[in-house]
């Protein structure tokens, strides 16, 4: 497949698609509700991330059963990747750890006990490292060589800063969940955004030492924020909400005026075609299209240049909470 379009959810089945035609072209049985999907870049597998399994798939196979069960995790998996060269895949869960697997056994290589449920992880596009988010509200750096946590952060949208040591006592009890984290993969931008719906945005070049860019709230007071993700071009960020909405915003550096280093992004558009809630997207590589996955069941895709429905993917009988695009 030149294009690699998937869907999953509460149904328990993974949808591929014909990006242009909106044709159902193939569909896998997980064997449990997906709440994540992952494509390795060179498109020969897909995985999914259920409770508490990792299922891999083959994504041109005409066997529809898993290749390879990843075991380990004893909570719902919340979050999946592949590193570049598909080495191997990481991913997090709500039973407090992060994991890593190197898809030679179905059994973990290492797990960083993050002490909460974590939502969200993401690995640094250039460095062995990965970035963690947690129900507890924090955000922690991890070094893979040796297996040690390098950075934590306490954002918090009520302080002045929100680099504030996650042990400060004026914190305890006013963190909120980090439902996502992502880094740009210029690796110059990395943002984590609460359950609350505010985005924190730093430059983390240093590891060790990230500089705040900018907060901001994404979505009404009230609604939810459910994921965030930067476009591959490092340029955009979209917010998926209970609002049924998402959002386009310019994480560009052009959006700061030069009076102050803290602009909030600009809103670029609101997607709002969706009848429930926004639970996750994915970015065409050009960053141009943006395909979202909803609890009305279906999935769309949007041209981002015009704002409008190009497609919409229907087919799943319940709620659609996860997609995963290779273009």
């Amino acid at each position: 497949m030149s294009v690699v379009l998937a869907t999953a959810g509460l149904d328990h089945k993974i949808r591929f698609w014909e990006a242009p035609s909106g044709i159902n072209s193939k569909t896998l049985r997980a064997g449990a509700p997906v709440n994540c999907l992952e494509i390795t870049p060179n498109k020969q597998f897909i995985a999914a991330g259920c409770n508490p399994h990792i299922r891999l798939f083959e994504v041109n196979d005409t066997n529809t059963d898993p290749v390879l069960t990843l075991e380990g995790h004893n909570g719902n998996v919340t979050s999946i990747g592949f590193q570049k060269d598909v080495r191997y895949l990481f991913s997090s869960s709500e039973d407090k750890t992060v994991k890593i697997f190197d898809l030679r056994s179905q059994h973990a290589s290492c797990s960083f006990d993050c002490k909460a449920p974590v939502n969200s992880v993401v690995h640094h596009p250039t460095r062995p490292e990965l970035i963690s988010g947690d129900q507890n509200g924090i955000v922690r750096v991890w070094d893979i060589g040796t297996l040690k946590c390098i950075n934590e952060l306490a954002p918090d949208a009520h302080s002045k800063s929100n680099v504030l040591p996650y042990s400060t006592s004026f914190y305890f009890g006013q963190r909120v969940s980090i439902q996502s984290v992502d880094i740009s993969e210029d690796g110059k931008t990395c943002i984590a955004a609460n359950n609350h719906a505010y985005v924190f945005m730093w430059d983390p070049s240093d590891s060790t030492k990230f500089i705040p860019l900018s907060k901001f709230r994404s979505h009404p007071t009230g609604t939810y924020l459910l994921k965030a993700k930067i476009s591959p071009d490092s340029r955009q960020l979209v917010t998926c909400s209970s609002d049924r909405s998402a959002r386009i915003y310019d994480i560009s550096r052009q959006y700061q005026s030069s009076s102050s280093s803290s602009s909030s992004p600009k809103l670029l558009q609101s997607l709002n075609n969706h009848q429930k809630w926004v639970w996750d997207c994915a970015f065409s590589a050009d960053s141009s299209y943006l395909v979202t996955a909803s609890s009305d069941q279906t999935a769309r895709l949007f041209n981002l240049r015009s704002g409008e429905v190009v497609r919409q993917y229907t087919g799943h009988q319940s709620a659609v909470t996860c997609v995963a695009l290779n273009d």
